[in-house]
């Protein structure tokens, strides 16, 4: 099989009809999941057994561990190759740089490697358990150019998980960006298998799962609301960020809560070998990082702050429409990590971001994230690792309403709790990990309060809990066939005070019941298999597939395809079932060009019970009973990826395809008949090019094409004492115009001799959207203004083409 085949097998109408029948195939392997649970506990007993078998003084079997990081900074470096020749025996270093293998008795050529940086050998004698440290050099060659992904080429091939991309800090700087602003999330989306929301949003949509599927890990906590500006920028400083790893199916079993993906990252843990900063000023905002150590070696911190001035901007205008609002975010990140000794690592991180808007003296609005987490890591031995870490997340929302008699004050809150324990055992043919996890939820929708600060309605919170367990292994069976398994067992469990309400067939309420403070009350748990496996075919290429349940307990009230920042979360309950998707992918991974160019094409096919969504013009603001709100149902998505990625050299990055079919069916909702989800996008095209012209000049391309967002509109009209009223089409039974646009960007670095200059700095000039295209946001009508009694259709656009300067410097 080569590329060629691939392209025609997607092109072709037998493509979509396999696709169909993976779908078909899903729904039926969801109603024998059990069998899955079984395979996966049957797979997970055979590496359990070696947990009573770790080898003792004398035995023929010893570990070598250590951490592989960047020897300049001290930063681990996550997802390195490290890899004993002699065996042909290798693993990657998770995600605080630390890896273990288990080897016989001898001598050994062990080699580590990882994108962007020299290639490290050393002999080892292996005669007891031996830990060895890496730092790493930067590659002389490739300093300065693109890294996409922070993993070898063999990995690519060999590890058994699929669906997964990650990217470093330095891939997301290198793309063209609206405004200038550089942004985590919308790299994401520009990968096959993710779909935007809406242009300039930040929310995004992957393998049909909705926007609120996704589940964003900031150092282990919760982002509820990832995004700054309404959605138009994420929370993410990419200065303070060392990696992301996005799971779009086979998401490990030590995370859940979410159906469709997991948004994994990692902050920078500070340069613990010399004080350094770096920052940006830009069109639309500015940035300053500070990072060092506290104890040379041993302990260090990084801070970094980031703030917009548009609402300087406002003041400037002589229009007072304009020059009486505000509109600005800001965010901090903080991190401190301390290496009490060989055998323990602390580390404590925070983050802190506000949004504020206000219009005139009208209206105001403000949201913000505050964010802690913990985080213990203690090595038992050189093959037992023990993880403990704890979190708090906090989003709040505000609303001032200043509009006379009816004005009011809106607040909501939402605190999570979080604290897990995990316990990884490591061998030379597999890994073992367990873990328990709970996290309390406590959403409150809102206090009403009138502009005197007299309360007008305090609506009732809803608490919970989220426990959660799991077991999984990764097993080499044979040099060429390598399974991972996993089993993880979660429920919620809804506490007291609280007043349910009982629905009858019309959603009507029939009954009230109150239960008492700290009551469970309603309960619902469990099991999510996961298993994937790969089988090497020859050294550059190798087949993949996997088979993941995954469950999630709470949910927004939202009629938004991208999330709002006054989204209300509520979680599952007496009347509202818990969330649950079954998914199978196969892939085709193959290196190309000398292991220069990663390929795969990926077909997944995908069905979900207890769907969400809300009856026509439901009232979801200010509701206590908003459970008899909701709608449910099934929804089912089918599609093919493919990736072509180039890693390294003076030219890189990567293009992307995305074939799929997203489609729901509630009963309520479009007469019970199937209709397209907001996100069905059946063809999604990206092109990220990245070339280093010399040492002082590099360019940027991005070019983008997806098919238009579907959309409701009216088909008819009907006149009512005097008003035209719409009569609608089916749900979604029509799309906007194809979106497409191209962004390019060019860096100037300003110092001649920029490696030997101590302060360095560099000019970044970019157009977003350069030929501007009129991509519409939405389609709206309204009375045509010489015969009223015609409708008109008017296409809303957000942006045309947007350039931007940002000045980049290094001290």
């Amino acid at each position: 099989m080569n590329i060629t085949d691939i392209l025609l097998f997607l092109g072709s109408p037998s493509a979509a009809n396999f696709l169909r029948s993976m779908a078909s195939a899903v729904q039926n392997i969801k109603r024998w999941h059990w069998v899955a649970v079984l395979v996966t506990i049957i797979a997970l007993t055979i590496p359990v057994v070696s947990l009573a078998e770790e080898p003792g003084p004398g035995s023929d079997s010893y570990s070598i561990s250590g951490v592989v990081k960047d020897g300049a900074t001290g930063d681990p470096l996550p997802w390195s190759t490290v890899y004993l020749e002699e065996i042909g025996l290798g693993a990657h270093t998770n995600h605080d740089g630390s890896f273990s293998l288990k080897a016989p008795r001898g001598e050994y050529t062990l080699r580590v490697s990882h994108v962007g940086y020299e290639t490290q050998t050393v002999q080892v004698q292996l005669v007891n358990h031996t830990k060895v440290d890496f730092p790493m050099i930067q590659d002389a060659l490739t300093l300065g150019s693109v890294v996409v992904t922070a993993r070898s080429s063999r990995e690519h091939i060999e590890e058994a998980s699929m669906s997964v991309i990650r990217f470093n800090s330095e891939t997301i700087k290198k793309i063209p960006a609206l405004m200038g602003e550089t942004d985590l999330l919308k790299s994401i989306q520009l990968m096959p298998g993710v779909q935007t929301g809406a242009e300039g949003f930040s929310g995004f949509s992957v393998r049909g799962g909705s926007t609120d599927q996704n589940l964003m890990l900031l150092d282990g906590a919760t982002v509820y609301n990832a995004s700054h500006l309404m959605g138009f920028f994420s929370v993410f400083n990419s200065d303070a960020i060392n990696n992301i790893s996005l799971y779009k199916g086979d998401i490990p079993a030590r995370f859940g809560g979410r159906l469709a993906s997991l948004v994994d990252v990692q902050m920078k843990e500070g340069n613990n070998q010399q004080h350094q900063g770096y920052g940006g000023i830009g069109t639309i905002s500015s940035r300053l990082t500070l990072e060092g150590p506290i104890s040379k070696g041993k302990s260090s911190y990084i801070i970094s702050g980031r703030r917009t001035y548009a609402d300087l901007f406002l003041r400037l205008s002589n229009d007072s429409l304009l020059n009486n609002n505000t509109l600005w975010f800001y965010d901090l990140n903080g991190k401190m990590a301390f290496h009490i000794n060989p055998k323990n690592k602390l580390t404590i991180s925070g983050y802190n971001g506000m949004d504020m808007f206000a219009f005139r003296n009208m209206m105001e609005m403000h949201w913000s994230n505050r964010i802690t987490s913990v985080n213990w890591h203690h090595m038992a031995s050189q093959a037992l690792h023990l993880e403990v870490s704890g979190f708090t997340s906090r989003y709040r929302f505000g609303m001032k309403n200043m509009m006379g008699a009816s004005g009011f004050i809106w607040d909501s809150d939402m605190l999570d709790h979080g604290l897990r324990g995990d316990l990884s055992y490591y061998t030379g043919d597999h890994t073992v990990r367990v873990g328990l996890q709970a996290i309390h939820h406590r959403f409150h929708p809102g206090k009403i309060r009138s502009l005197d600060r007299e309360m007008l309605l305090n609506m009732e919170e809803s608490k919970s809990w989220e426990p959660a367990g799991y077991i999984s292994a990764e097993l080499k069976v044979s040099p060429a066939f390598t399974l991972q398994t996993g089993l993880r067992l979660s429920g919620i469990m809804n506490v007291g005070e609280a007043t349910v309400y009982h629905y009858n067939d019309n959603y009507t309420v029939i009954d009230t019941t109150y239960h008492k403070k700290g009551e469970v009350y309603h309960s619902d748990f469990g099991l999510e298999p996961r298993i994937s496996a790969a089988y090497i075919l020859n050294e550059h290429s190798s087949l993949k597939g996997s088979y993941s349940r995954t469950r999630q307990y709470v949910q927004p009230a939202s009629n938004s395809t991208s999330g709002m920042p006054f989204d209300i979360w509520f979680p599952a309950s007496p009347n509202v079932r818990t969330q649950v998707s079954d998914q199978v992918s196969v892939g085709y991974f193959r290196n190309l060009f000398q292991q220069r160019v990663e390929g795969s094409i990926e077909l997944y096919a995908k069905h979900m019970d207890n769907q969400i969504d809300f009856k026509h013009n439901a009232d979801i603001f200010f509701n206590e009973m908003i459970e008899g709100e909701i709608r449910t149902g099934i929804a089912r998505a089918w599609g093919a990826e493919l990736l072509l990625r180039k890693e390294v050299g003076r030219v890189t990055g990567w293009i992307g395809y995305t074939l799929s079919k997203v489609e729901r069916q509630i009963d309520e909702v479009n007469e019970g008949r199937w209709y397209r989800a907001h996100y069905d996008k059946p063809h999604n095209l990206t092109l990220v090019v990245n070339a280093e012209a010399s040492k002082r000049l590099s360019f940027g391309a991005t070019v983008v094409y997806n098919t238009g967002a579907p959309i409701t509109l009216p088909t008819g009209r009907w006149e009512h004492a005097g008003m035209i009223m719409p009569s609608y089409s089916e749900r979604n039974g029509y799309r906007l115009p194809d979106y497409h646009r191209m962004d390019l960007s060019a860096t100037i670095q300003l110092n001649r001799r920029a490696r030997e200059s101590r302060v360095k700095s560099e000019l970044n000039i970019s157009v977003y959207n350069v030929y501007n295209r009129k991509n519409p946001f939405t389609i709206f009508f309204a009375p045509d203004e010489k015969d009223g009694h015609t409708m008109q259709a008017y296409s809303l656009s957000m942006f045309g083409a947007v350039p931007s300067v940002t000045w980049n410097f290094r001290f």
